[in-house]
């Protein structure tokens, strides 16, 4: 195809994404059928990853959930039953450990089958200045909040290929958009996870793989205890976000194949402007919208 022809069809193809985009603005989506689906949550035993695994169940979904705290996720099978799920398996599983991700997924693949929903949601924050946590503490951060991604992937992603059929689900966080002061070793990781998340899921249309879709979840502070002692300054504009609220936006993203999440609505104009503004406008800018961290907490290996 010559520059001319493809041009054209880029433009017109342009047009009609953006016609589309602006009907679905207004005409919600339709929501796919989940029923029987077998979606695996990791950081399952508290926070948003119970909330999701409840929301899931309702739509009779069998359940895998991965933890590190075993009472956690007995909690959160207790409740995901009681909310309609077929059927709930929960494994002990330290996502940081690569060969222990890749035993326990080999477990779940005999003894429930392919999972075809896969939800990266364990993290865990440091709540320290860069220069101030130690090595042990940045590299367990990046272990469970990236590199486990990595090796979901690598263990569920080949069925999703085989079957053109699944969904990857990405929970990372608007500090995977934006750099946070006080947050160097968690940002890392979430923008890590978001650029992961992307290039996936590139490879996979432009390997024909159409039926394996992504979702990517920006939120902003979510109220789960994760960042205690975190306040902000424009409560209207940027809210410490609601946990039920969060986890019922990304059921409906995953149900009407959305592929960026990012909460609240304002995120979408913020994160737009860090992409235009010069490099002192930004600080300016965050010094204003007080976008810094000072938390006091300690590593948290379950959910955000």
């Amino acid at each position: 195809m010559n520059f001319f022809l493809e041009t054209i069809k880029v433009l017109l193809l342009s047009i009609w994404y953006n016609v589309e985009a602006f009907i679905y603005f207004f005409v919600p989506k339709k929501k796919k059928n989940i029923a029987g689906e077998v979606v695996l949550i990791t950081g399952a035993g508290s926070g948003i990853g119970r909330l999701m695994a409840q929301e899931f169940a309702a739509y009779s979904t069998v359940l895998v959930l991965w933890d590190i705290n075993q009472e956690g996720m007995k909690e959160t099978a207790r409740l995901a039953k009681s909310n309609g799920a077929s059927r709930v398996h929960y494994y002990i599983c330290d996502c940081s450990d690569k060969n222990e991700v890749y035993r326990v997924a080999d477990q779940v693949k005999r003894e429930v089958g392919d999972v075809s929903i896969l939800v990266n949601n364990a993290g865990i924050v440091t709540g320290k200045k860069f220069m101030d946590a130690p090595d042990s503490l940045i590299e367990k951060t990046m272990d469970v909040n990236i590199m486990a991604h990595f090796w979901t992937y690598k263990a569920f992603l080949p069925a999703m290929i085989a079957n053109n059929h699944g969904h990857l689900v990405s929970i990372a966080s608007s500090a995977g958009l934006i750099g946070v002061n006080g947050l160097a070793d968690y940002c890392a990781s979430k923008f890590a996870a978001v650029g992961f998340a992307e290039s996936v899921g590139l490879e996979l249309l432009a390997t024909g793989k159409d039926g394996v879709k992504t979702t990517i979840v920006c939120p902003y502070f979510i109220n789960t205890g994760m960042f205690d002692g975190c306040q902000t300054k424009w409560p209207k504009l940027l809210p410490i976000l609601n946990p039920d609220y969060v986890a019922k936006k990304i059921i409906h993203a995953v149900l009407t194949d959305q592929v960026y999440l990012l909460l609240p609505r304002s995120m979408y104009l913020i994160a737009g402007l860090k992409n235009v503004l010069q490099w002192k406008l930004r600080y300016l800018f965050g010094r204003y919208m007080e976008l810094a961290v000072e938390i006091d907490c300690h590593k948290r290996l379950s959910a955000h």
